[in-house]
């Protein structure tokens, strides 16, 4: 079975071929680094590296581009309150989305743009937008004309009649249903030249100008959130189309993380930020949590789902930490129940069921004496966690997805409990036993007695 993907545009799923054979190529939109990134904002960054990591295991070179949105009213103003430069405050924000998205395990982006780097490509797209027809300044402002696309509202289903741009209304413009491409200039904010004058970019003219600027006028695949279908897509899409670029060939949304039923978001105060949520679980533990959904499907965000995703993820890890004490784990290919799935649109759901029955199979097999039988078994859960980020031998995630230090101190402490715990029973003083494994349990490590000697793992508190 060929990789599909479900279409936004088409509102279906299609065999995805990609426009240069050989190469995937992704645009995907960042963040507006106005603020802490929760775990609303990194959902969708782990489902688009989920796709490209299984774009990479089915042999397509992948060209990822995932923008940086650092000019916006927001930064503006949030900059303003707290009397910080909005340059200072946007360069903040950006790191700590990157090391979000670094913690959790993400592939960095072949390239990551800003804003404010593409102007020159803002202004040259703008330029064939007047000629052709499609835009018109007016004071400084320069605005899409709406109606002289006829296929705008397609992507969204928006029917022209209803359309409301949600922007502040201004004289300049010749319908409401106009959107603006350029803001003028205004005292005290910055602003760069331009042929119709000083002032800044809009949000949507952002995207167009860096994606065509890095994977060419027609490329594979434009993901977001499903919040951005309209308008932000919607008006990507028209401009881009207007100024005679074919643009994206797949619109891939991810559904919003919620919290009692709210999108998570700043502006509603219900959102949870990932360097609280990495206080309290392991980064492969949250990562499992945000990516084990389907990706077009709502995440509901409370602490038992949490706590039940990180179970999750232990079963797994102390499957294969069993398997690597009774031999060398290498990694595997990956079963066709397991490949079928992510082609089907990335089920993960379904991908993950596979990485389970696997494990309960290795664990069998461990426990009936059948060394080579789990030592296979434990290369193909290997091999499926990798395409899925979440592999607990790798590299990213050999520490546990602890700091190395904290978790190597961690290790010699707990080891030497277990050490003390094993030469008591062995003299068969089992209470000496029985407190050294209290300890273990009190500070919140789990100890499990195998053929192959005690496995521990972290429990969550």
């Amino acid at each position: 079975m060929a990789l599909h993907l479900y279409d936004t545009a088409t509102r279906a799923p299609r065999e995805f071929t990609p426009v240069r054979s050989g190469t995937a190529s992704i645009y995907v939109c960042g963040a507006t680094v106005q603020g802490v990134p929760h775990i609303g904002h990194v959902r969708g960054m782990l489902n688009y590296d989920v796709l490209r990591r299984w774009l990479l295991h089915s042999g397509l070179d992948v060209l990822l581009v995932r923008n940086v949105t650092d000019i916006d009213d927001k930064i503006l103003a949030k900059a303003a309150d707290a009397g910080r430069p909005w340059w200072e405050w946007a360069a903040t924000h950006e790191r700590a989305f990157e090391k979000a998205y670094e913690d959790l395990g993400c592939l960095p982006p072949s390239v990551t743009p800003r804003a404010t780097g593409h102007v020159t490509q803002m202004v040259q797209l703008m330029e064939r937008l007047i000629e052709a027809g499609h835009a018109y300044a007016v004071d400084g402002d320069v605005y899409f004309s709406v109606k002289s696309f006829p296929e705008y509202g397609t992507l969204s289903g928006q029917q022209l009649d209803e359309v409301q741009q949600g922007e502040t209304p201004t004289r300049g413009k010749r319908d409401s249903r106009d959107f603006t491409l350029w803001k003028s200039a205004k005292p005290g904010e910055p602003s760069w030249p331009t042929p119709w004058g000083d002032g800044r970019p809009g949000w949507h003219l952002e995207c167009s100008a860096m994606a065509t600027n890095y994977l060419g006028a027609e490329f594979d695949i434009h993901g977001g959130g499903v919040d951005l279908v309209f308008p932000h897509h919607e008006n990507e899409r028209a401009q881009s189309n207007a100024a005679g670029d074919g643009f994206a060939r797949y619109w891939l949304h991810n559904a919003w993380v919620t919290m009692s039923g709210e999108k998570m978001s700043k502006s509603l105060g219900n959102t949870v930020s990932i360097p609280a949520m990495l206080e309290r679980y392991r980064a492969p533990e949250l990562r499992y949590y945000l990516v084990q959904p389907h990706y077009r499907s709502t995440v509901e965000y409370s602490d038992g789902a949490v706590s039940e995703a990180a179970q999750g993820y232990r079963r797994i890890e102390a499957f294969l930490r069993r398997a690597e004490s009774a031999g060398a784990v290498s990694v595997g290919e990956v079963p066709a129940e397991f490949a079928a799935a992510m082609d089907d649109d990335l089920a993960t759901p379904a991908a993950f069921a596979v990485v389970h029955n696997t494990v309960r199979d290795g664990n069998a097999a461990l426990d009936g004496g059948d060394t080579t039988k789990a030592l296979e078994l434990a290369g193909t859960v290997r091999g499926m966690t990798g395409v899925l980020g979440l592999d607990p031998l790798s590299p990213d995630w050999a520490d546990g997805g602890s700091d190395t230090p904290v978790r190597d101190a961690l290790s010699t402490l707990v080891e030497a409990l277990l050490a003390e715990r094993q030469e008591a029973r062995a003299a068969k003083d089992f209470a000496r036993a029985d407190a050294a494994r209290d300890r273990l349990v009190a500070a919140g490590i789990a100890v499990e007695d195998t053929p192959n000697g005690p496995q521990w793992t972290v429990r969550n508190s």
